[in-house]
């Protein structure tokens, strides 16, 4: 399998997409068909999402075509050379491709080959489930189980900064309550900047690195740069 898995699309003050331009291009190669699933935009429109990733992708050679736009969705995939998943609501996203039924399509054809890359709520289905999300329950999904791309659950967007006078849990305590509930899960929280280059049984983390979590334990800080097991379980 080969995914690309980035905890967000947009740096402060950057371009959509910019700063992994570099892991893009190297990642798709050259000439690609890339089928692009919008589905967990709410306040854009489908269209405009597409229109976006579009702009990126043609300077590098590479045609995109958006799944909403395709009546029977699971066919259209078959004709791709990747597929990108676009970051916005996972509940909305999960929904979606239940209901498309690509939620098996997909997985059958990233785990044949098909190259993946997910950003943000696209990167937090390629875990077995969308725990791990940070998002707001704002529709139902029919089962939080996810596309189980890689072992370990991701938390993108990760931060562990603390907000004076806020009273709230914090991201830590927030993953801790998962672990106490599902605590043979490993959980890979991924700062803004970082992303999981997965190439079969081998991950190798790029960017501003990550935590991982266990039931436990204490977070271990990874930097970008180091290469892992797919399992973490090196980690």
């Amino acid at each position: 399998m080969r995914l690309l898995l980035l905890s967000n699309s947009t740096m402060p003050g950057g371009p959509f997409l910019g700063w992994p331009q570099e892991h893009l291009e190297r990642f798709l190669g050259t000439g690609k068909r890339v089928a692009f699933v919008p589905f967990a935009a709410i306040t854009v429109s489908y269209d405009d999402y597409a229109e976006r990733v579009r702009a990126v992708l043609a300077p590098m050679g590479h045609e995109l075509f958006s799944l909403h736009a395709e009546e029977d969705k699971v066919k259209a995939l078959k004709n791709a050379d990747a597929v990108m998943v676009g970051g916005g609501n996972t509940f909305q996203l999960v929904r979606m491709l239940y209901n498309t039924e690509l939620m098996r399509a997909i997985r059958v054809r990233v785990m044949g080959g098909l190259p993946y890359v997910g950003w943000s709520a696209g990167g937090n289905v390629a875990g077995p489930t969308m725990m791990t999300t940070n998002d707001m329950p704002v529709t139902e999904v029919p089962t939080m189980r996810t596309l189980g791309l890689v072992t370990f659950q991701i938390n993108p967007h990760y931060t562990d900064a603390t907000l004076e006078g806020h009273g709230g849990e914090t991201r830590d305590q927030r993953l801790a309550e998962y672990l106490a509930l599902n605590p043979k899960s490993v959980v890979a929280a991924l700062r803004e900047g970082t992303l999981l280059d997965v190439d079969g049984d081998r991950v190798t983390v790029e960017g501003r690195g990550m935590r991982v979590f266990r039931h436990g334990q204490g977070p271990k800080e990874i930097a970008g740069g180091v290469v892992l097991r797919a399992s973490l379980g090196d980690a």
